[in-house]
């Protein structure tokens, strides 16, 4: 699994190389993937964007499958044959990267994305994460993002905020609030803003606070 990694540090024609990757699964990293592509096509244009599919489970391909995405997912070996001809590239890594592997993550990009969600277990995994980032040494070029944030008045999206801020971990202000629509659109393999509900223009929102903070942080 250092394919894609040591590959995009060759993809300088990229403007912009994010990474989604999570320690846990069920946090919203195949989601997140998805709309951060989706949310950079509509900023470079038709054909501006590549998603690469590196896990095997190959989720996001399928999601594409199913539907119609307004950019080109490949799988993780035809990535070099497609990447140069993408000005915008994402990567939906495999799950529960070791320290290597995660080191090389975050080098082959200009941003690494970890979703978790406010649960307990979610934030044990994510701070295993965090714990392995820093000893590496690395303290920046990564963000943590809060999904499946639950309405008031259940208040765990904000206790895991304040935890994280707390423990001075680098978090998106945005967040991703528990939408329906999020599965009515992997279902029907298409963005979240496509599907019939009457929160998926908030969905579709939400992510693109989070694409416009990526984008500022690069």
């Amino acid at each position: 699994m250092y394919f894609v990694e040591v590959v995009a540090r060759r993809w300088r024609r990229a403007e912009i190389i994010l990474t989604v990757t999570s320690h846990k699964g069920g946090v919203g990293k195949t989601v997140t993937s998805v709309h951060l592509a989706t949310f950079l096509a509509h900023e470079g244009g038709e054909g501006s964007t590549l998603l690469v599919d590196a896990d095997p489970n190959r989720s996001a391909i399928r999601w594409g499958e199913r539907g119609r995405l307004p950019f080109r997912v490949v799988a993780e070996p035809q990535a070099p044959k497609y990447a140069r001809d993408h000005e915008h590239i994402v990567i939906d890594t495999q799950g529960r990267p070791d320290p290597a592997h995660l080191e090389a993550l975050v080098d082959g990009c200009d941003l690494l994305v970890i979703p978790t969600t406010p649960d307990a277990l979610a934030l044990d995994a994510l701070m295993l994460t965090v714990g392995e980032m820093q000893e590496l040494g690395r303290f920046d070029g990564y963000r943590v993002l809060l999904t499946s944030v639950p309405p008031w008045p259940v208040r765990s999206g904000a206790r895991a905020r304040a935890t994280l801020q707390k423990l001075k971990v680098p978090l998106f202000e945005a967040e991703i609030r528990r939408r329906e629509a999020f599965q009515k659109a992997a279902n029907s393999g298409v963005p979240v803003y496509e599907v019939r509900d009457r929160r998926a223009q908030q969905a579709w929102e939400d992510y693109q606070k989070v694409g416009e903070e990526a984008m500022g942080a690069i």
